[in-house]
């Protein structure tokens, strides 16, 4: 029997759209109702076609880069809103990690908003009482549980918030990003809880950025982007095709950045220097910007000066897309002397065996004077793609060294 099945879905939304009041809101929801799916004037679709069913107890992930159309399924799940076309049909007690304190009301203390939020989410008085001391003691705010909310942190707000939903004990668990709250502590549990749910036979639909958490929790992943389906399957085979769509977006606003960055701040038009070609090569066959993990690598710099110059010194840098600086080098320091350069030239810089993490970098590079103050060059329009190696598993470090482990 299926928990869960979701039936040729579309679902719209007009950019800008807000309603300030009921009587804006009433005459929206009649119009509505009818199915329609030709998009108006500033409307966009956010689900397009989208169909799937989830079995009795299957934990499904449900990924897709921003705007992809993740949380609008979970609240379309949770009848927070209606589909324009298709069907749903829901089998069992549901409970929504959406919004984790939308049912919240800030001039009320933890306590009362604990019966409050549970009543809303379908629990019954009797339930609440017998479940509220295990709820504050998830929660961590035992100490501030008689206190408004309006006094508490951001973390003990969700923190107390999931708590309550977590402790439903539903049929269907609908989870979007709320793992995230909280410190590392916190979110250890909110996992244990998950697989505690697992283990009653729950059906759970898990929105999640983090890798590990969907690779460890389920099976099945569906790949959104656009708001369509693009792959449906196992955890292994949809994980690298979701990590090339993020690593496309990151290069795309690499190359966004890096162009506005070159506009706002140029070097002067009448520098001494000009870097007119640089090239990646990393051995037979691989090409420029395509990089694997362990390749070796070598950047060739072609360049030409206006006059002499004396001692000049080159830098290199490695920066991924967050602005994190990966490595750098100036030629100064390991020995190697330019000298005296005049007109055409080259520079090639050995950057050894590239253990980077899979994922964007900008490489930058810049000519100095031989006291480092003035800057005769810079370029930081080169990219480097480290291409996604679907045997390792995804990671936020930036090297990945060739490590190994011995017991005895």
């Amino acid at each position: 029997m299926n928990a869960i099945e979701f039936n040729s879905v579309w679902k719209k939304f007009r950019k800008g759209e807000k309603f300030n009041s009921l009587r804006d809101a009433i005459p929206d929801f009649f119009k509505r109702k009818a199915p329609n799916v030709k998009l108006e004037d500033k409307e966009f679709w956010a689900v397009k076609d989208v169909s799937f069913n989830i079995e009795k107890g299957g934990v499904i992930g449900i990924m897709g880069p921003n705007g992809a159309g993740k949380s609008t399924i979970l609240k379309l799940l949770s009848r927070i809103i209606v589909p324009n076309k298709g069907s749903m049909k829901i089998n069992g007690r549901l409970s929504a990690l959406i919004e984790v304190t939308a049912g919240f009301h800030p001039e009320l203390t933890g306590r009362e908003n604990v019966y409050l939020n549970a009543t809303i989410l379908g629990m019954r008085k009797k339930e609440i009482d017998d479940k509220f001391e295990d709820i504050v003691e998830f929660s961590g705010v035992r100490e501030f549980i008689d206190t408004p909310v309006k006094r508490y942190s951001s973390g003990m707000y969700s923190r107390l918030g999931f708590s309550v939903a977590a402790h439903m004990d539903p049929d269907i668990l609908l989870v979007d990003e709320v793992l995230a709250v909280g410190d590392m502590a916190f979110r250890a549990k909110c996992a244990q809880k998950i697989r505690e749910l697992l283990g009653s036979g729950a059906t759970i639909v898990l929105v999640s950025h983090q890798l590990d958490m969907i690779q460890s929790l389920c099976k099945r992943v569906l790949l959104l982007q656009n708001g369509e389906v693009i792959r449906d399957g196992n955890v292994e085979d949809v994980i690298p095709h979701y990590q090339n769509i993020v690593s496309k977006e990151s290069e795309d606003a690499l190359r966004q950045k890096m162009t506005a960055l070159s506009k706002r701040v140029q070097v002067d038009t009448r520098s001494l220097v000009e870097m007119t070609e640089v090239t990646l090569s990393a051995g037979k066959g691989k090409s420029k910007e395509k990089i694997e993990i362990g390749d070796t690598v070598e950047v060739a710099l072609d360049y030409e000066t206006r006059e002499k110059i004396d001692d000049p010194i080159f830098t290199v840098a490695i920066i991924r897309a967050d602005g994190v600086l990966c490595c750098s080098s100036r030629s100064d320091e390991t020995g190697a002397k330019a000298g005296t350069i005049e007109g055409k030239g080259k520079v090639k810089i050995n950057l050894g065996k590239l253990i980077l993490a899979p994922g964007i970098y900008m490489l930058k590079l810049s000519v100095w004077d031989k006291d480092m103050i003035h800057a005769y060059a810079v370029r930081n329009k080169d990219v480097i793609r480290v291409e996604t190696d679907t045997g390792r598993r995804q990671t936020e470090a930036v090297f990945l060294p060739d490590i190994t482990w011995e017991f005895k």
